[in-house]
């Protein structure tokens, strides 16, 4: 089958729920994919950063298939001998004391709800059914009906209500509005360290700490979302780490699972976690054995420090690289580490179109909110490949200055 047989097959029976590149992909290896017909492109998107160490890293391969040779599922049940160690390690990795193993990022932050309000009852003191949580505007954590309930994004949440209470949106990176909001119910601030899907919105200098301070002051958990920009990708083991700051749960997924079996967390302290009993939340797939494998792993190769450091000297090399094109078809780029947000001028072209002009270039990106793309390419990614991906950005921009 060809690319466009393979694009009218999903589109007959799958949902349509997503509205891909016309890509259509076979194989990959490292930052690089292959497609049905034998064309090569450089995966500048690396799943949402879900690949984050690149397409089949043989590390995470060879830790998946030993373990598929011995285990892959018991349920929470009973005990499996990889739970243990990946939640150790997990933990010991972010600093904290104990980890509730979830599958999908959804399910993290979801997960991390429940808790917030069982520790605002039974620890704070907030009446039963009335705990709220600050979230902000521009926010994205998920696709599930609670999550979206306070999503700002019409296209996220437009027709799926009624909502769930409990959430109060303020201005990201506004502290002020953020303090007027806190009252004696809030028992959690629920905030991407940066914001992912609104563009690599990067917080404001000392937003992080301000809000650390905050929530200490008035007694609130700080949640920090942190699927997307946590385990390596902006230069750090975690995006609250490049801020100086330790919020009291982190939420982690994505990357956690090597690109190869879905894998997220929620990782904080004893007395927050702790508050959850038996039987109160679970997961059949959640900690199983062949995740925690795979996840062991992925905190092997970020225990040397060796991605966090490629991140933040590649991502050097990006801003540097993008900032040349400011003026010359940008009006704007973000940049942490190997993240990027890169707004087109919006005369010159939609977001979308640049990333199809890409692709025919060999180059894969996704845009997101009009004229902005972003980019987060694997963090295996070589020097010469992200000038690769930036020249044939340089290109697009340049023909599509032409054509204006």
């Amino acid at each position: 089958m060809d690319t466009a047989a393979h694009i009218a097959q999903a589109e007959r029976f799958g949902a349509h729920n997503y509205a891909p590149l016309p890509v259509v992909i076979a194989s990959g290896e490292g930052a690089w994919v292959t497609d049905v017909e034998g064309r090569r492109y450089l995966d500048c998107l690396a799943a949402y950063s879900a690949l984050n160490f690149g397409h089949r890293h043989p590390a995470l391969v060879a830790a998946a298939r030993a373990q598929l040779d011995r285990l892959t599922l018991t349920s929470r049940a009973f005990g499996n001998d990889r739970l243990g160690e990946f939640c150790q390690r997990l933990a010991e990795l972010a600093g904290k004391d104990m980890v509730l193993p979830m599958n999908t990022g959804a399910e993290a932050v979801e997960s991390a709800i429940k808790v917030a309000r069982a520790w605002g009852y039974r620890i704070k003191g907030v009446p039963d059914g009335r705990a709220r949580i600050v979230v902000a505007d521009g926010n994205f954590h998920g696709r599930t009906t609670t999550i979206v309930g306070f999503s700002t994004d019409p296209d996220a949440r437009n027709g799926f209500g009624p909502f769930t209470p409990g959430f109060d949106v303020v201005a990201y990176g506004d502290a002020e509005a953020l303090e007027a909001a806190i009252t004696d119910e809030t028992v959690a601030v629920l905030i991407e360290p940066i914001q992912g899907e609104a563009g690599v919105i990067l917080a404001p200098e000392g937003y992080l700490a301000q809000v650390r301070a905050l929530t200490a002051e008035r007694g609130v958990l700080f949640i920090a979302d942190e699927i997307q920009s946590g385990l390596g990708r902006t230069g750090a083991t975690l995006e609250c780490d490049n801020a100086g700051v330790v919020p009291d749960l982190y939420l982690l997924g994505k990357a956690l699972g090597g690109g190869i079996v879905p894998v997220s967390a929620v990782v904080g302290d004893a007395e927050v976690l702790g508050v959850l009993r038996p039987g109160e939340h679970g997961s059949t797939f959640g900690g199983n054995p062949l995740a925690a494998a795979v996840g062991l792993a992925v905190i092997d190769l970020l225990s040397t420090g060796e991605f966090q450091a490629r991140a933040r000297d590649l991502g050097a090399q990006l801003a540097r690289r993008l900032g040349e094109l400011v003026g010359h078809g940008l009006v704007d780029v973000r940049v942490r580490g190997l993240w990027a947000g890169v707004d087109v001028d919006p005369d010159l072209a939609t977001g979308r179109r640049v990333c199809e002009l890409l692709a025919d270039r060999g180059v894969l990106a996704k845009e997101t909110h009009g004229s902005t793309i972003r980019l987060a390419p694997p963090l295996v990614i070589t020097d010469q490949e992200l000038d690769l991906a930036v020249d044939r950005l340089t290109e697009v921009l340049a023909d599509l200055s032409h054509a204006g």
